[in-house]
Protein backbone atom coordinates (compact mmCIF):
# COMPACT_ATOMS: atom_id res chain seq x y z
CA UNK A 1 0.00 0.00 0.00
CA UNK A 2 1.34 3.43 -0.89
CA UNK A 3 1.95 6.08 1.69
CA UNK A 4 -0.66 8.43 0.09
CA UNK A 5 -3.32 5.68 0.04
CA UNK A 6 -2.61 4.83 3.68
CA UNK A 7 -2.99 8.52 4.64
CA UNK A 8 -6.34 8.78 2.78
CA UNK A 9 -7.69 5.65 4.49
CA UNK A 10 -6.66 7.05 7.90
CA UNK A 11 -8.48 10.31 7.17
CA UNK A 12 -11.64 8.46 6.08
CA UNK A 13 -11.61 6.27 9.20
CA UNK A 14 -10.90 9.15 11.61
CA UNK A 15 -13.33 11.69 10.08
CA UNK A 16 -16.48 10.36 11.82
CA UNK A 17 -14.70 10.37 15.20
CA UNK A 18 -13.44 13.92 14.75
CA UNK A 19 -16.93 15.07 13.70
CA UNK A 20 -18.51 13.40 16.73
CA UNK A 21 -15.99 15.02 19.09
CA UNK A 22 -16.59 18.44 17.52
CA UNK A 23 -20.35 18.07 17.96
CA UNK A 24 -19.93 17.10 21.62
CA UNK A 25 -17.65 20.08 22.28
CA UNK A 26 -19.91 22.61 20.54
CA UNK A 27 -22.38 24.43 22.80
CA UNK A 28 -26.06 23.69 22.25
CA UNK A 29 -27.46 26.61 20.26
CA UNK A 30 -30.82 25.17 19.29
CA UNK A 31 -33.44 25.25 22.02
CA UNK A 32 -36.47 22.98 22.01
CA UNK A 33 -39.87 24.27 20.90
CA UNK A 34 -42.98 23.68 23.03
CA UNK A 35 -46.67 23.31 22.26
CA UNK A 36 -49.53 23.60 24.75
CA UNK A 37 -53.07 23.80 23.41
CA UNK A 38 -53.08 26.28 20.53
CA UNK A 39 -49.88 27.97 21.76
CA UNK A 40 -46.45 27.41 20.19
CA UNK A 41 -43.30 28.54 22.03
CA UNK A 42 -40.06 28.84 20.02
CA UNK A 43 -36.45 29.84 20.73
CA UNK A 44 -36.50 30.07 24.52
CA UNK A 45 -33.24 31.44 25.93
CA UNK A 46 -31.88 33.38 28.90
CA UNK A 47 -28.83 35.49 29.57
CA UNK A 48 -26.13 34.68 32.09
CA UNK A 49 -25.97 36.96 35.11
CA UNK A 50 -22.97 38.32 36.99
CA UNK A 51 -22.17 36.87 40.40
CA UNK A 52 -24.33 38.56 43.05
CA UNK A 53 -27.14 39.53 40.66
CA UNK A 54 -30.58 39.29 42.23
CA UNK A 55 -32.57 39.07 39.00
CA UNK A 56 -32.25 37.72 35.49
CA UNK A 57 -34.29 37.52 32.30
CA UNK A 58 -35.52 34.89 29.86
CA UNK A 59 -36.91 35.30 26.37
CA UNK A 60 -38.88 33.41 23.71
CA UNK A 61 -41.34 33.73 20.85
CA UNK A 62 -44.99 32.81 21.52
CA UNK A 63 -47.49 32.16 18.71
CA UNK A 64 -51.24 31.73 19.25
CA UNK A 65 -52.48 29.36 16.54
CA UNK A 66 -56.00 29.34 17.98
CA UNK A 67 -59.12 31.40 17.33
CA UNK A 68 -59.31 33.06 20.78
CA UNK A 69 -56.98 35.32 22.74
CA UNK A 70 -54.96 33.79 25.55
CA UNK A 71 -52.86 35.28 28.37
CA UNK A 72 -49.58 33.99 29.72
CA UNK A 73 -48.06 34.33 33.19
CA UNK A 74 -44.88 32.86 34.64
CA UNK A 75 -45.80 30.96 37.79
CA UNK A 76 -42.49 29.45 38.95
CA UNK A 77 -38.83 28.94 38.10
CA UNK A 78 -36.18 26.58 39.42
CA UNK A 79 -33.64 29.44 39.47
CA UNK A 80 -35.62 32.17 41.26
CA UNK A 81 -38.01 32.81 44.11
CA UNK A 82 -40.48 34.45 41.75
CA UNK A 83 -40.97 34.94 38.03
CA UNK A 84 -43.14 37.43 36.18
CA UNK A 85 -43.81 38.66 32.67
CA UNK A 86 -42.43 42.22 32.46
CA UNK A 87 -42.59 45.04 29.94
CA UNK A 88 -39.86 47.57 29.34
CA UNK A 89 -40.76 50.99 27.96
CA UNK A 90 -39.22 54.44 27.54
CA UNK A 91 -41.11 57.28 29.24
CA UNK A 92 -39.66 60.80 29.17
CA UNK A 93 -36.15 59.49 28.56
CA UNK A 94 -36.40 56.98 31.43
CA UNK A 95 -36.52 53.24 30.78
CA UNK A 96 -39.17 51.64 33.00
CA UNK A 97 -39.69 47.98 33.73
CA UNK A 98 -43.02 46.78 35.13
CA UNK A 99 -44.86 43.49 35.64
CA UNK A 100 -47.61 42.90 33.07
CA UNK A 101 -50.71 42.79 35.28
CA UNK A 102 -53.13 39.99 34.43
CA UNK A 103 -50.68 38.33 32.03
CA UNK A 104 -49.43 39.09 28.54
CA UNK A 105 -52.17 38.80 25.94
CA UNK A 106 -51.46 36.79 22.80
CA UNK A 107 -54.24 37.45 20.26
CA UNK A 108 -55.38 34.78 17.77
CA UNK A 109 -52.91 34.38 14.92
CA UNK A 110 -50.45 36.71 16.68
CA UNK A 111 -46.78 36.09 17.42
CA UNK A 112 -45.22 37.96 20.34
CA UNK A 113 -41.45 37.99 20.79
CA UNK A 114 -40.14 38.38 24.31
CA UNK A 115 -36.71 39.97 23.86
CA UNK A 116 -34.21 42.32 25.51
CA UNK A 117 -35.59 45.87 25.85
CA UNK A 118 -39.17 44.63 25.47
CA UNK A 119 -41.42 42.00 27.03
CA UNK A 120 -39.47 39.34 28.96
CA UNK A 121 -39.70 36.79 31.75
CA UNK A 122 -38.22 38.43 34.85
CA UNK A 123 -36.58 36.01 37.26
CA UNK A 124 -36.75 37.75 40.66
CA UNK A 125 -34.76 36.74 43.76
CA UNK A 126 -32.28 34.48 41.96
CA UNK A 127 -31.23 31.44 43.97
CA UNK A 128 -27.90 31.30 42.08
CA UNK A 129 -26.28 33.06 39.12
CA UNK A 130 -27.45 32.04 35.66
CA UNK A 131 -24.39 30.47 34.01
CA UNK A 132 -23.64 30.20 30.30
CA UNK A 133 -24.17 26.66 29.03
CA UNK A 134 -26.70 25.70 31.70
CA UNK A 135 -30.51 25.83 31.50
CA UNK A 136 -33.21 27.51 33.55
CA UNK A 137 -36.66 25.99 33.86
CA UNK A 138 -39.80 28.09 34.24
CA UNK A 139 -43.45 27.11 34.36
CA UNK A 140 -45.70 29.21 32.15
CA UNK A 141 -49.46 29.25 32.63
CA UNK A 142 -51.87 30.22 29.87
CA UNK A 143 -55.47 31.09 30.78
CA UNK A 144 -56.88 28.73 28.14
CA UNK A 145 -54.08 26.57 26.72
CA UNK A 146 -52.82 25.27 30.08
CA UNK A 147 -49.45 24.98 31.78
CA UNK A 148 -46.06 24.13 30.27
CA UNK A 149 -42.53 23.78 31.67
CA UNK A 150 -40.02 25.53 29.41
CA UNK A 151 -36.24 25.10 29.54
CA UNK A 152 -34.23 28.20 28.62
CA UNK A 153 -30.63 27.58 27.53
CA UNK A 154 -28.41 30.24 29.12
CA UNK A 155 -26.30 32.34 26.73
CA UNK A 156 -23.41 34.64 27.70
CA UNK A 157 -23.90 37.92 29.56
CA UNK A 158 -25.04 40.51 27.01
CA UNK A 159 -25.61 37.90 24.29
CA UNK A 160 -27.98 38.87 21.46
CA UNK A 161 -31.10 36.83 20.73
CA UNK A 162 -30.45 33.62 18.80
CA UNK A 163 -30.05 34.59 15.14
CA UNK A 164 -29.71 38.32 15.94
CA UNK A 165 -26.69 40.42 15.10
CA UNK A 166 -24.21 41.01 17.89
CA UNK A 167 -24.75 44.19 19.87
CA UNK A 168 -28.53 43.70 20.02
CA UNK A 169 -28.50 43.67 23.79
CA UNK A 170 -30.36 45.78 26.28
CA UNK A 171 -29.16 49.37 26.50
CA UNK A 172 -29.06 50.82 29.97
CA UNK A 173 -29.40 54.40 28.72
CA UNK A 174 -32.15 55.71 26.50
CA UNK A 175 -32.08 58.52 23.95
CA UNK A 176 -30.75 61.68 25.53
CA UNK A 177 -28.89 59.76 28.24
CA UNK A 178 -32.01 58.68 30.18
CA UNK A 179 -31.59 56.21 33.01
CA UNK A 180 -33.27 52.82 33.51
CA UNK A 181 -35.82 52.57 36.31
CA UNK A 182 -37.41 49.42 37.68
CA UNK A 183 -40.72 50.04 39.39
CA UNK A 184 -41.18 48.26 42.72
CA UNK A 185 -43.86 45.60 42.81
Amino acid sequence: MTKALSKNISQIVLAPFVLTLAQLAAPATQAADYDVGSIHIAQPWARATPKGATSGAAYMTITNKGSASDRVNCVSSDASGQCQIHSMTMEGGVMKMRPVEGGLEIKPGETVTLQPSGFHVMLVALKHPLEKGQTVKATLEFDHAGTVDVEYPVAAIGAPAPGAAAGGGMKMQGPGGGMMQMDKH
